[in-house]
């Protein structure tokens, strides 16, 4: 974990690495003391060529490695990532198959805070925005774990720092589950960001998780060992007596020749019935291999997710993800309306991005029906911008427009930066021949965050209808300047120069 981040230069892995759907050649590499990302395309018909100055890398490289850079204060994920298992340099996760580079995936402190310690609070105009370096410290510190460090730094050890083995099981649990829980949806409480979660603190007081009832395990998610391990008979069994640390030392990691027995040891520590250890398969002492198959990941390709509810009999088939049935939540909390309403308007958004188009409609009504009973009864729906900015788009999905407008409306009223109910509002507003407002609306998204590649286009398109072929064109270098494969701007702002696009010159 203490390397689990730091400076591109000290965790530098070159790469050479070609993607077939995308025709990109990428590189990384050092020169004159710093770590580049060179990008280019041999296509005439679509050339590219250029190169990011990578500042920090993200991943220990047990498991992967990706870099971060930044732009004009705006801090992304490099496009392609190491995955260390395959020993193979590849897109990031769900970009295996783009067509275009995807060079604006932003970096927020709710990513960070699993890789780097003292990691700033973003911007309130991007959530990738920062006022300087986005972390203090790579990897995961002392503090990260134990709490604040400043009374036992000035007394020279004498005070001890937090003893997490003190702390009542959901607090001491919260520590680990902050990183190594997922769920189908997760939801922030009102009011609250998961960055601002402190060692000691309960984790359910800052977010929700949810499952679909009856998932199988993780449901081949990467992150999310503790939804199995609570399915497990051993965690039924035990209770709060088994936690993460009962078999994971945060301080050490078992080398290779030493792992089998250290984990074989962990399960007879329970497993001590006289004899068992001789009878029980003498001759295989892998416990893991057996009870705890390594499984293909649904959401990080060229991974494997070690099965945590340790069945008696298992295969390695992949677990398929849950895409029906209720959600309920994880490790027992009681979620109120506009939780429970969040998460199936989470799950109603995912369903129309796949096949699920039925159970995504179901959600989406649930999501509905939870939200409006929410905002009536809520005493701080007023002011929750979340929950009105996610009543406008369902509504506005359903085709009540005025509704949906109303909402969105509210939630920027709520939060003057809300960049979804801003967009989303500026459809409503183009689609009612309110260009003018629309495109403010725009412009206001665009500017505060230039990787709304989609608000750019928008406002492009208005500013050209609208006789400014100037600013279109100003508009569309600002998205090529951050997403210089982006095809439709390209081609935009060639027209415009060329005189093909029909923009009215004043």
């Amino acid at each position: 974990m203490a390397n689990a981040s730091g400076p591109a230069v000290a965790g530098f892995l070159g790469a050479d690495f070609r993607h077939a759907a995308s025709g990109v050649h990428y590189r990384v590499y050092e020169e004159a003391g710093e770590v580049w990302l060179s990008y280019e395309r041999d296509d005439p018909a679509r050339p590219l060529e250029g190169r990011q100055n990578l500042k920090y890398f993200i991943g220990s490289g047990l498991r992967g490695r990706t870099y971060l850079f930044e732009q004009q204060g705006y801090w992304f994920e490099a496009p392609i990532n190491w995955y260390a298992k395959r020993q193979v340099w590849d897109m990031a996760p769900a970009f295996q198959g783009a067509l275009e580079m995807p060079l604006t995936l932003p970096v927020d402190p709710g990513c960070l805070h699993c890789h780097a310690s003292g990691v700033a609070s973003s911007q309130l105009e991007a959530r990738n925005r920062y006022a300087g370096a986005p972390f203090a410290y790579g990897g995961i510190t002392c503090e990260s774990c134990h709490g604040n460090a400043d009374a036992h730094l000035a007394s020279a050890g004498a005070i001890r720092m937090m003893d997490i083995s003190r702390l009542e099981p959901v607090r001491r649990d919260s520590i680990c589950l902050n990183c190594h829980l997922e769920g189908q949806a997760g939801i922030n409480r009102e009011g609250k960001r998961p960055e601002d979660f402190r060692p000691g603190d309960n984790l359910f007081d800052y977010s929700v998780f949810f499952v679909r009832r009856g998932e199988s395990g993780s449901g081949g998610r990467a992150a999310s060992q503790w939804e199995a391990l609570l399915k497990s008979k051993c965690k039924q069994i035990s209770g709060d007596r088994l936690t993460c640390t009962t078999c994971h030392d945060p301080h050490d990691d078992p080398g290779p020749a030493e792992r089998v027995e250290y984990y074989r040891g962990k399960c007879l520590q329970c497993h001590d019935e006289a004899g068992f250890a001789e009878r029980h398969h003498a001759e295989n002492r892998d416990c893991t291999a057996c009870h705890m198959a390594r499984l293909p990941s649904n959401d990080i390709a060229h991974e494997q997710v070690t099965d945590h509810w340790i069945r008696k009999r298992v295969s390695a088939a992949r677990l398929p993800p849950a895409t029906s049935g209720d959600l309920v939540t994880v490790s027992g909390v009681t979620p109120g309306d506009r939780d429970l309403g969040l998460a199936y308007a989470q799950t109603a958004v995912k369903g129309h991005q796949t096949a699920a188009a039925a159970e995504s409609n179901r959600d989406a009504d649930r999501a509905l029906e939870l939200l409006r009973t929410a905002e009536k009864n809520g005493a701080g729906a007023r002011d929750d911008d979340e929950l009105h900015a996610q009543l406008g788009f369902l509504e506005q999905l359903r085709g009540e427009k005025a509704a949906a407008a109303k909402e969105y409306r509210e939630a920027l009223e709520a939060d003057p930066d809300d960049g979804l109910a801003a967009g989303n509002l500026a459809l409503l507003e183009a689609e009612a021949r309110q260009t003018g407002a629309a495109a403010e609306l725009w412009k206001e998204v665009f500017s505060h965050d230039p990787a709304q590649l989609e608000a750019g286009f928008n406002l492009a398109v208005i500013e050209c209808g609208s006789g400014e072929p100037g600013a279109a064109l100003q508009t569309l270098d600002t998205i090529l300047q951050f997403s210089p494969d982006n095809d439709r701007a390209r081609e935009m702002a060639a027209a415009i120069r060329a005189g093909r696009e029909g923009c009215r010159r004043q």
